[in-house]
């Protein structure tokens, strides 16, 4: 996995204010975990561009104002409007410990239902995984080739040497729809009664095949006259 060097400066004073005034100097408020204590930094934020804006996984190499160790990016909070980064945390890793993290899925392959007029979807873009820092991923190929209609990849399908998938077992990765029209058109021949089918009994009497017109029903009898 690829790694990308993050400079930070020690935050001489914390709460909302000092934050506010970090974010509004082109910066972004970061904290820094696993250690014996926790380290609270701000680095630029254009330099989040290449571990945040990106398909691929990296890790992090930190360098505090000359104390250096090597990180996983853990979670970023966006502004819900603009989308700026306003808070970053870093976690401390080591070779021989094993870490978690969400790493993004690509697809793979050509996928039958696809050429048939189906859509593939993705249903997840990372996957959440466990193992050594030696054995992370940039990323994860997600085979579709075997997918027809309605089949889908799940987590349980998927397989890496000395990684363990923390997802749900049955969760879908990727699966093969059917268009909107076709389904509809299966629906409506669904639906549709069989041609030729035998009247139900007790239905009543079909138009005449002649003349286009139903049956009419007997005159009722009428009454003798001088009979009351």
């Amino acid at each position: 996995m690829k790694t990308v060097e993050i400079i930070g400066y020690r935050r001489a004073n914390l709460g909302k204010t000092d934050a506010k005034k970090i974010r509004e100097e082109g910066n972004v408020p970061c904290v820094l975990y696993g250690g014996d204590n926790q380290v609270h930094f701000f680095s630029p934020v254009i330099l989040f561009r290449d571990i945040v804006y990106t398909n691929e996984a990296h890790f992090v190499h930190l360098n505090i104002e000359g104390e250096e160790c090597q990180a996983i990016l853990q979670e970023v909070q966006f502004h819900p409007v603009s989308e700026i980064i306003l808070h970053a945390d870093f976690l401390r890793i080591s070779e021989d410990r094993k870490i978690k993290m969400d790493i993004p899925v690509r697809l793979t392959g050509k996928a039958p239902g696809v050429e048939k007029g189906g859509a593939l979807v993705r249903k997840r873009a990372t996957l959440k995984i466990a193992g050594f820092p030696k054995d992370m991923p940039d990323h994860v190929d997600v085979d579709c080739s075997g997918l027809d209609f309605h089949h889908a990849v799940k987590v349980s399908d998927m397989e890496i040497e000395n990684l363990e998938f923390l997802d749900p077992p049955q969760a879908s990765i990727a699966v093969v729809e059917v268009p909107r029209a076709a389904k509809l058109a299966e629906e409506s021949a669904a639906a549709a009664p069989a041609a030729g089918a035998a009247p139900v009994a007790g239905a009543a009497p079909a138009a005449d095949a002649k003349k286009g017109e139903a049956p009419k029903k007997a005159d009722a009898p009428k009454k003798e006259a001088g009979k009351k």
